[in-house]
């Protein structure tokens, strides 16, 4: 099912309804009429229709301000603008002080309805697999659940999965998908919350109700510059976002937990481990299987004994995290959510298992694994899968952090027995480049860049005992080559390798 339009989702509403839904004094309403009637929002030129207020925002390539002569052609009855912004003449003007916030606001009082209990997870790795996973706990307690992040919006229960690409979409379109959801008699979601998405005040008007924390490494410093920075922003789910009274669940074995813990002093605190015995949600005892780990879990002082159906320990921090959520919103007995772990499905694209070739003992696994602690997390987990061989093959995205590039090579070459460099999502750069930058860290790499050959390549060396993971793009369904998206499926060609071997 495709989402609704905003026409199709909320009739019109007055300017000084929207403009009353926020804070006092937060925007300007002098340059508009108050009972202008507004018909829809929007940050996109291309997208206003008659009646729409248009939101003319400072991007890191483009000027909103250069598009509102086309909004204005196009119907748009009034833009938002900075309070030191020159006024667009012949339309009516909204200022802010912070126009982004004031949008993001803005659409959520358009829009109104959300789902009843909404929980957002933030965190540099494993975020969408716990949504993913409180969504699968939620429904197996017969709630009406969805998730929302890298995967679009999963909810197929209740008829509205749609594919996406985008971690926290733009504000309008969050929105939109809330109160469609909430019309769908959606009353629990799970949804990620990017550094970026935080930073530019993308979730401001969502209603959460929990917030978890899953880690912090070295990623996207192409943005934030600093890891202070990073932390700032994702810690504004648990400052700005999350209510005093709310419930944060943090990672106690991370080294920003005593930071996380200080600023939400006002919150009801729920921590998760894998080495502290004194956490909420203790894991005491961990035995590897072949297919998953046995495993105590001690939670409020009763012990556990059960199978979690899938390897590594970063995965189960992730479900340790869904479960801590689930547990801070849902009416039921501890031990339903618990056991239910038992249960947890795999998450597309994240420690996905593809197959093996014809006659050999070989497991090759697709992972989403973009950042060096990503990338550890995985190989580290299947190393003792691994009877003989572990196979790595790794690339870098281009137009993003290139700090990260030798250090993925390094953890690949620390890590695994065998790397292969090949090329992810090279976008703009020279995608030979990116690869010399990335075999700084691991020169004994073998280097390959076209993506299918690669794991042609990387399939054809298995042998008995072997394991290999194709990291780096996971779902994704397409490569990013200059201007040009080409499609490609790194699951799909494993198999179409295997195929052939």
């Amino acid at each position: 099912m495709s989402l609704p339009s905003a026409r199709q989702t909320q009739t019109e509403t007055t300017l000084h309804d929207l403009a009353a839904a926020l804070p006092a004094g937060m925007i300007d309403t002098s340059g508009a009429p108050v009972n202008m009637r507004v018909s829809g929002l929007t940050l996109d030129s291309r997208k206003v229709e008659t009646g729409f207020l248009f939101a003319a925002l400072k991007g890191d390539k483009l000027d909103g301000h250069a598009f509102i002569p086309q909004a204005v052609k196009s119907g748009a009855i009034c833009v938002l603008i900075g309070t030191k912004d020159p006024a667009p003449q012949n339309v009516a003007v909204l200022r802010a002080e912070n126009p982004r916030r004031a949008f993001s606001l803005l659409v959520a009082a358009f829009y109104k309805t959300q789902p009843e209990i909404i929980t957002a997870v933030t965190g540099t790795n494993g975020k969408t697999s716990t949504v993913q996973f409180c969504r699968q706990i939620w429904e197996r307690l017969d709630l009406n659940a969805a998730c929302l992040g890298t995967l679009g919006v999963t909810a197929p229960a209740l008829g509205m999965t749609e594919d996406g690409s985008i971690t926290t979409p733009d504000p309008e379109s969050l929105h939109r998908t809330l109160a469609a959801l909430a019309a769908k008699n959606c009353n629990h979601l799970a949804m990620e919350a990017s550094s970026h998405g935080l930073d530019q005040y993308r979730l401001d008007g969502v209603r959460v109700t929990a917030a978890g924390f899953t880690n912090l490494t070295h990623d996207h410093m192409d943005y934030h510059k600093t890891l202070e920075n990073y932390l700032a922003a994702k810690m504004r789910l648990f400052t700005d976002l999350l209510p005093p009274g709310g419930t944060a669940v943090l990672n106690m074995d991370d080294p920003v937990y005593e930071q996380l813990a200080a600023a939400c002093a006002d919150k009801k605190i729920v921590t998760y481990s894998l080495k502290n015995p004194e956490a909420d949600f203790a894991v005491t005892r961990r035995m590897p299987k072949s297919d998953g780990q046995d495993i105590t879990l001690n939670v409020s002082g009763r012990d556990y004994e059960l199978f979690f159906p899938r390897v590594g320990a970063f995965q189960l921090y992730n479900a340790l995290c869904a479960a801590a959520l689930v547990m801070a919103e849902a009416d039921c007995p501890p031990a339903q959510v618990i056991l239910s772990l038992e249960h947890l499905a795999p998450v597309r694209g994240r420690m996905e298992y593809v197959g093996s070739p014809a006659g050999i003992n070989a497991g090759i696994y697709v992972d989403y694994a973009h950042t060096p602690d990503a990338l550890e997390n995985v190989l580290t987990a299947l190393r003792p899968h691994t009877q003989s061989r572990l196979y790595a093959l790794i690339g870098c995205g281009g137009d993003r952090d290139r700090s990260k590039r030798p250090i993925m090579g390094e953890t690949a070459a620390k890590f695994a027995d065998h790397v292969i460099v090949t090329d992810d999502n090279p976008r703009s750069e020279e995608p030979a480049a990116i690869r010399v930058e990335v075999m700084t860290g691991c020169p004994e790499a073998e280097n390959i860049g076209d993506r299918k050959e690669a794991i042609f390549h990387a399939v054809s060396l298995l042998k008995d005992g072997d394991v290999l993971v194709v990291s780096g793009k996971g779902h994704e369904q397409g490569q990013k080559i200059g201007d040009d998206i080409i499609p490609f499926d790194d699951a799909e060609t494993v198999r179409t390798a295997i195929a052939a071997s």
